[in-house]
């Protein structure tokens, strides 16, 4: 899929991850009692924002896995797709391999 909208500045667009149907228990989780998820992939960058005359580039680049906060960022649809739209600032953290294989060994 190739996205056609670039953000600008320090904007990020992000497509948020699907949490899993069951719970550990077997449990169906309907659509209606599932909050939404707070880690998404960047699909697109901003050329970074501009201090002192100098561009400064994003530490987040497409692709990245990253953590955000539950009430940030604005939601957009494109092509009936959910996206959010937030500042750098926003985001949390970058979620790698090993944090995301750490944190599903509970």
């Amino acid at each position: 899929m190739t996205v056609q909208v670039t953000p600008l500045h320090d904007r990020v667009l992000v497509r948020r991850l699907e949490e899993k149907e069951t719970a550990k228990g077997g449990i169906i989780i309907p659509d209606t009692a599932k909050e939404k998820p707070q880690e998404g992939e960047v699909m697109a960058v901003g050329a970074g924002k501009i201090e002192e005359g100098k561009r400064i580039p994003l530490d987040i680049k497409t692709g990245d896995r990253i953590l955000f906060g539950k009430y940030t960022g604005s939601d957009i649809t494109i092509d009936d797709q959910e996206y959010l739209i937030l500042r750098e600032e926003e985001i949390l953290a970058k979620v790698s391999g090993i944090a995301k294989a750490a944190s599903g060994k509970k």
